[in-house]
C-alpha cells in the first residue's frame, strides 16, 4: 500500500513538473558602459580627441570584450572645452545612458565640474589628460582619479632641471584659464623653492594666434627661462614665433621650458623650432620595449604615435576594467576600493599604484627635443634625460591638502 501511495505521488508530481511552463532564461547582466568625454574637434583634438576613443576601443579588445558576462560598451561625446556643455553630458550619461565611467576629460575646468556631478552620483571618473593638480588635491573625491600627470608632477620635475643649468629667472607665458594658472603656480612654487626668481607673466587667452606682445614682455623682462604655461595648438604657435622674433634659437641667451609638451605639440612646432626644450612626460613611444609596441600597433591604426595621455587613457581603462573584474561587480564602491588597492604594471606604468587622494604614482621622465640632425626617424623627437620617480614627483602627503590623504 505505502509503495503504491508513493508511485501515485511521484506520478503527480511529475505531471505537476510537466504541467508547469519552462523556466524564463535569466537575462543578460547589464552591460559595462565606459563613456569617453573629451575635445574631439578644438585644440585639444590631437592630444587626446577620437585617438582617445580608440585607445579605449584597444584596451577593451585586449581585455576580451566582455566583462561579468555581459558586453562591454563605449560611448564618446565633444565637451567642445566647455564646462556647462560637458557637465550636462555628464548628467545625461548618469541618469539615463547607465554609463559606469567617464574616462578622459581633456580640460581642467570640465573635468573639476564633472569631478563634482560624478561624486553627487556615486559614479567614476578618471581623468588622463588633465593638468590640474587641484583635481586630487583640494578638491580631490573619492569617485575621481587622476591617471597620467598633473600640474605639479610636470612643473617640479621640469622646473628643477632647469634650475640646475642656471635657469633662475623666469618669465611665464601662461594660458589664462585653470590649467594654466596651476601650471604657473606649481612651477613659480619650484623656482622659488631652490633659491630662483619669478620676474612676471603674461596671461592669454585660450586659441590665440599672436602671440607678439606677451613675448616681447618676457623678452624686456630680462629672464633667461621662458616658462611655457600653455599646451596644444598655444604651446606650438608661441614657440614657432619665439624663434620668428629671435627670442628663442641661435644668440639668445633665453631658454625655454615647456611644462606641458605632447609629442603632437612638438610635430606641429617642428624640430626647428622645438630643439633643445626640456619637459617632462609620463610616457615616450621610444622609451623601451612596451612603449615601442604599444607606439606601433597605434600608429597602424591613427598614422601617428601616441601622446603622453593616449597612452595614459589605454592604462586607466584596462585598470578600471581588471577592477570590475576583481570586485565581481560594477557596484561603485567595491569598484573604488579595487580601483585603490589594485597595483598598476604595464607599459605605461611600472610597479605604479593609486594614492588615496586619486592620483595615479607612477615614473616621470625628463626628456630633451632633438636637433634636426639627431632625429634619425619620423617621431625620433627626444632624448630620455633622467628618470623622476614618482613619489618624488607628486605633492608629498604632508603638503597635502587633500582631506583623504594620509599625512603618514
Amino acid at each position: 500500500m505505502r509503495m503504491w501511495v508513493a508511485s501515485v505521488m511521484l506520478a503527480a508530481g511529475l505531471a505537476a513538473a510537466h504541467a508547469q511552463p519552462p523556466a524564463r532564461p535569466q537575462a543578460p547582466a547589464r552591460p559595462v558602459k565606459l563613456g569617453v568625454l573629451n575635445d574631439q574637434s578644438g585644440q585639444y583634438a590631437d592630444a587626446a580627441g577620437p585617438a582617445s576613443v580608440e585607445v579605449v576601443r584597444m584596451a577593451v579588445e585586449d581585455f576580451g570584450g566582455t566583462l561579468l558576462g555581459a558586453p562591454i560598451q563605449v560611448i564618446a561625446a565633444d565637451h567642445q572645452n566647455k564646462p556647462d556643455i560637458g557637465s550636462g553630458i555628464a548628467r545625461k550619461w548618469y541618469d539615463t545612458e547607465g554609463v559606469d565611467v567617464i574616462l578622459d576629460l581633456a580640460n581642467s575646468a570640465v573635468a573639476l565640474a564633472v569631478s563634482e556631478i560624478t561624486r553627487e552620483k556615486n559614479k567614476i571618473m578618471i581623468a588622463a589628460s588633465v593638468g590640474t593638480s587641484a583635481l586630487t588635491n583640494e578638491k580631490c573625491s573619492p569617485n575621481s582619479f587622476q591617471w597620467a600627470y598633473n600640474t605639479y608632477t610636470l612643473a617640479r620635475s621640469t622646473a628643477k632641471a632647469l634650475m640646475s643649468q642656471g635657469g633662475n629667472e623666469w618669465f611665464f607665458l601662461t594660458a589664462d584659464y585653470a590649467f594654466g594658472h596651476a601650471l604657473e603656480g606649481d612651477a613659480s612654487g619650484v623656482v622659488r623653492q631652490f633659491g630662483g626668481r619669478v620676474l612676471g607673466s603674461a596671461r592669454h587667452p585660450f586659441g590665440t594666434n599672436d602671440f607678439s606682445s606677451y613675448l616681447l614682455q618676457a623678452q624686456n623682462s630680462g629672464a633667461n627661462v621662458l616658462g611655457l604655461a600653455n599646451t596644444g595648438i598655444d604651446v606650438a604657435t608661441a614657440l614657432r614665433q619665439a624663434h620668428e622674433f629671435g627670442i628663442l634659437g641661435r644668440g639668445s641667451p633665453m631658454k625655454a621650458a615647456a611644462l606641458l609638451l605632447q609629442i603632437t605639440d612638438t610635430h606641429a612646432a617642428g624640430l626647428a623650432n622645438a630643439q633643445g626644450l626640456y619637459m617632462s612626460e609620463a610616457f615616450y613611444w621610444d622609451r623601451d620595449e612596451g612603449s615601442r609596441a604599444f607606439g606601433r600597433r597605434f600608429f597602424a591604426r591613427v598614422g601617428r604615435m601616441p601622446t603622453m595621455v593616449q597612452a595614459g587613457v589605454y592604462s586607466a581603462t584596462l585598470h578600471y576594467l581588471r577592477a570590475v573584474q576583481a570586485a565581481g561587480t560594477a557596484e561603485t564602491g567595491a569598484v573604488l576600493a579595487r580601483i585603490r588597492s589594485l597595483p598598476v604594471d604595464d607599459f605605461f606604468s611600472r610597479n605604479g599604484h593609486v594614492r588615496e587622494d586619486g592620483m595615479h604614482i607612477h615614473d616621470y621622465y625628463l626628456l630633451r627635443v632633438k636637433s634636426p640632425e639627431q632625429s634619425k626617424a619620423p617621431w625620433d623627437y627626444y632624448e630620455v634625460m633622467a628618470t623622476v620617480p614618482g613619489e618624488d614627483a607628486n605633492i608629498p602627503r604632508a603638503q597635502s591638502k587633500c582631506p583623504l590623504m594620509r599625512k603618514s
